[in-house]
């Protein structure tokens, strides 16, 4: 009889702690973020997910305070950062201004 490897097996094997995939999406954020154009569309959404997750890491249980203080601080830099950047740059339209009006 022969044995088949099913997908729930082979995931299990890359199954990560739940602060540690937390952390390893933010690290992966962190990195698509640094290396985009500044003028990159997905930027901005880059950047809040990125408080929402250090939001999460600076309150999750299984890391030290002083790693929770730490993450606190960066969510606040970024929070004051988006902040920033919302006021100096105009929102982009839905759709191009009609160049005329009938």
């Amino acid at each position: 009889m022969m044995e088949t490897c099913t997908c729930e097996a082979r995931d299990e094997e890359h199954t990560l702690p739940s602060v540690e995939a937390l952390m390893a999406g933010t690290l992966a954020l962190l990195t698509g973020y640094a290396q985009s154009a500044p003028d990159c569309p997905h930027r901005p959404l880059m950047a809040r997910k990125l408080v929402s997750n250090l939001f999460f890491l600076s309150e999750h249980p299984q890391l030290s305070p002083a790693m929770r203080s730490t993450l606190a601080n960066l969510r606040t830099r970024w929070q004051l950062d988006i902040e920033q950047a919302s006021t100096t740059q105009p929102g982009a339209l839905w759709h191009p201004a009609a160049a005329s009006v009938q």
